[in-house]
C-alpha cells in the first residue's frame, strides 16, 4: 500500500491509499480520483515525505534524558512563577470566578487557584479556557 497527498484544481487536499503507484496512475487516468469536499477529478500528487521501513529513532541516552528533564522542569517553574507573579490568586474559587469571568459578570483578568477535576471539565465543556498549572517539587538547587 502507497499513501500519497493529493489536491484539486480548487486547492483542497487530502490523502488517500493506492495499492501501487502504477493503481494510482490507473485510476487517475480513468476519472476514478476524485476530491472528497468538492467533487473534482482534476486532481494531482503533492510532494510528500518517503515512508521508509526500518528506520528506527534511537532513544535519548539516559545523560540526554536527564538533561531533557531538567529542561522541563525549568520551563515549567518559570511558568509557575510568571503566574504566580503576574495573576490574581483567586484560591478555592477558581471554577466560580472563572466563569464569572468568561460571562462578563466580573472584570477581565488573568487568574489561578484550585479547582476539582469535575470544575475543570465543566468548565471546559462551557467553553471557558482554563489549563493546569504544573505543581512541582522544590528546585533542588534553591534546597539549602
Amino acid at each position: 500500500m502507497i499513501r500519497y497527498a493529493l489536491s484539486c484544481d480548487h486547492g483542497h487536499g487530502f490523502e488517500a491509499w493506492f495499492g501501487s503507484s502504477s493503481d494510482y496512475d490507473d485510476q487517475a487516468a480513468r476519472g476514478l480520483v476524485e476530491c472528497p469536499m468538492c467533487g473534482s477529478r482534476s486532481v494531482s500528487k503533492q510532494i510528500m515525505a518517503p515512508a521508509v521501513k526500518g528506520t528506527k529513532k534511537s532513544a535519548p541516552s539516559a545523560d540526554m534524558a536527564a538533561k531533557m528533564q531538567t529542561m522541563m522542569m525549568e520551563a515549567a517553574r518559570e511558568v509557575r512563577a510568571h503566574v504566580e507573579q503576574n495573576f490574581d490568586y483567586v484560591g478555592d474559587a477558581f471554577a466560580r470566578e472563572a466563569r464569572d469571568i468568561h460571562e462578563g459578570r466580573s472584570e477581565k483578568r488573568e487568574i489561578y487557584g484550585e479547582a476539582t477535576p469535575a470544575d475543570v471539565k465543566k468548565l471546559r465543556d462551557d467553553g471557558v479556557p482554563v489549563a493546569p498549572l504544573p505543581n512541582l517539587p522544590p528546585d533542588k538547587s534553591e534546597v539549602h
